[in-house]
């Protein structure tokens, strides 16, 4: 009996508040002006400031033929090895740069580095939004997680990702979507900071001006 006069006195405060509303205490406070300043530079030099600030590493190229010649360095440089790509776009870049890869599921094991495309980049957060049509595990697997993307895919915030990815597959957006900022972290423990907890040590985002490849076809 208890718990139903406590279930009715609640049910009786929310009527009283849908028939009886309460006015605006602060009629003054504008709802619809951007919570955010504007960008202080342009979306290609903000998203490379706030990405370098999280411990992303920015890479800029002029075009497909660069990125193609700065894949090839990273490999050497980094020393990287047990590569895994799917996407035959940058398959393509990869076998012009002689950086061997894997594409089927079985090199998925022992994977270090795992290279994808993404949907939008984020100038504001300096973030990456992914989904599953990019890999629903290339951003979690590996120790080493490149990103190729173009400047035709920044954006200045996050809304307008949202915004972006909506129009971009027409109201049936993909099944995972996923923003990164900076490599995987954490303090949880003894409030001691570690990389890679849950993804990647490390995030590369090569940043590409215009795709070469379309315009020699």
């Amino acid at each position: 009996m208890e718990e139903s006069t406590s279930r009715e006195k609640l049910l009786k405060k929310v009527r009283h508040a849908l028939i009886y509303k309460t006015d605006n205490p602060y009629p003054r406070v504008d709802f619809d002006s951007p919570i955010y300043k504007p960008l202080n530079d342009t979306a290609d030099v903000n998203f490379a400031q706030e990405f370098t600030k999280v411990g992303g590493v920015f890479i800029y190229c002029e075009d497909e033929t660069e990125v193609v010649s700065t894949l090839a360095a990273l490999h050497v440089e980094c020393d990287w090895h047990n590569i895994y790509c799917a996407e035959p776009e940058i398959q393509y870049m990869l076998t012009q740069a002689g950086v061997p890869f894997e594409s089927d599921e079985q090199g998925l094991i022992g994977l270090d580095v795992g290279i994808t495309s993404c949907e939008f980049v984020i100038a504001r957060l300096g973030s990456i939004m992914v989904s599953s049509k990019n890999s629903r595990r290339l951003n979690v697997y590996p120790e080493t997680h490149v990103v190729i993307a173009y400047v035709d895919q920044l954006v200045d915030d996050l809304k307008d990702a949202f915004e972006a990815i909506h129009t971009k597959y027409s109201g049936k957006i993909p099944s995972l979507v996923s923003v990164i900022t900076g490599p995987s972290r954490t303090a949880d423990i003894e409030k001691t900071l570690v990389m890679g907890a849950h993804g990647p040590k490390q995030l590369f985002l090569i940043l590409v001006e215009k795709p070469l490849v379309e315009e020699e076809i």
